[in-house]
């Protein structure tokens, strides 16, 4: 078997996606999900440019020997646009291997570890009333776990605050204009209001709920160590990207000072990003995802270091990512030991038509499905009827105008 085409298809059912569709001499195909939320041009040239020639009469089979092939065979390695296009050909080629083998791609990993994903939905609220209504909607709707964020009181816009109390989780979408709309931050404001959040949360919906609120990388590791010092009373699964990527020896100040579970990763690239945090055990949970960090082939890797060490898998599942990706995610979180949770927010009911998919929600839950291969599609034609539209990601300001962490 020989790989004859490699295409690379820009959709944007009301966001961007990117999709790898790998063709064998046999007639079957593969998809994977290579999409960079805001960067995604850059995905494609060099998906398009660079990898999509070395691919062609290659044995879509060599899973492994390829990944090294694309990663080792370039001087200038890792990053996240070199990493997704790698996990949009990796992702490809095990959906291709699962069709061969006629087993969905769970099975291909070592088989099930669990009957199905406990996934966490997105609360939100213009309000801390707002914010408690809409998490006790998930809670109604089956969902076992639920993150919760809040407008900040004196500030125009809040990062993660979408579609408030309605079942459309999918309203919120920050990369909404070509040139990055600019928002203010103030630290001390949130660090004063995100405890009286949840101690409102935990006043109305008691002790049980899994509760989890993401910081977005804007504390220092001293800011993150007195938020999550005074989030300790409520309990929470997790507190999300406390402090910059780039800041990983603050992580060490950071469990020093609070007993709140950590989880951080989303941007991280490859397993070199975060070996040190969980050798170390300074996380509790690792956030990569296959389309940033590799595909399944290097995500696998992660994952099974991670376990060594009792760290387990959170990955990233918002909307900027396609059902493609949701599916591969689904596969690896059905297999591996150490699954924690995944992030899921339904995509638009354009997206699933663009991209039809076996997998299903039910009960808090999320079900893989048993076709064989990833168990999603990408219809061309659908997928032509929306254009690429250029949108970047916000940029944030401190008060004085000073350039801070989005």
């Amino acid at each position: 078997m020989k790989i004859t085409d490699v295409d690379v298809i820009v959709t944007c059912p009301g966001r961007n996606f990117v999709t790898v569709r790998i063709t064998t001499d046999q007639g079957l195909t593969g998809v994977g999900d290579a999409t960079l939320n805001g960067r995604e041009l850059a995905v494609v040239s060099y998906l398009r440019e660079h990898l999509a020639p070395l691919l062609i009469g290659r044995d879509p089979l060599r899973v492994d020997d390829t990944w090294h092939y694309l990663y080792r065979g370039a001087y200038w390695r890792r990053g996240p646009v070199t990493m997704t296009s790698i996990a949009g050909v990796d992702t490809a080629l095990w959906d291709i291997k699962g069709k061969v083998a006629g087993l969905p791609v769970y099975q291909l990993l070592g088989g099930r570890s669990r009957d199905a994903v406990t996934v966490y939905g997105h609360a939100s609220g213009a309000t801390v009333e707002e914010a408690v209504a809409d998490a006790a909607g998930y809670l109604e709707r089956g969902y076992r776990a639920v993150r919760v964020q809040s407008a900040i009181p004196g500030l125009d816009s809040t990062y993660g605050i979408g579609g408030v109390a309605t079942a459309a989780a999918h309203a919120y979408e920050p990369a909404d204009s070509a040139i990055p709309t600019e928002n203010v931050w103030d630290t001390e404001a949130y660090l004063d209001h995100v405890p009286q959040l949840f101690a409102a949360v935990r006043r109305e919906l008691g002790p049980l709920p899994r509760l989890l609120h993401d910081v977005h990388h804007r504390l220092t590791p001293n800011e993150a160590a007195r938020l999550g010092k005074e989030l300790e009373p409520y309990h929470l699964t997790w507190m999300e990207d406390p402090v910059p990527a780039e800041m990983q020896d603050g992580y060490r100040h950071l469990r020093a000072h609070t007993t709140t579970p950590i989880a951080t990763g989303e941007v991280f690239s490859s397993i070199y990003d975060c070996e040190l945090l969980i050798r170390e055990r300074l996380i509790d949970y690792i956030r990569t995802t296959v389309v940033h960090a590799g595909g399944i082939t290097h995500l696998r890797r992660i994952f099974d270091l991670a376990a060594l060490y009792d760290v387990r898998s959170g990955s990233h599942g918002a909307t900027d990512l396609s059902p493609v990706c949701l599916a591969a995610a689904l596969h690896v979180d059905t297999a591996i030991p150490n699954f924690g949770l995944q992030e899921y927010m339904p995509h638009t009911p354009e997206t699933d038509e663009v991209f039809p998919h076996s997998y299903r929600f039910e009960d808090g839950m999320l079900h893989v499905g048993e076709a064989p291969g990833l168990g999603v599609d990408i219809d061309l034609e659908k997928a032509a009827q929306y254009p690429y539209q250029p949108a970047s990601l916000p940029v944030n300001r401190l008060r004085d105008g000073t350039m801070f962490h989005w």
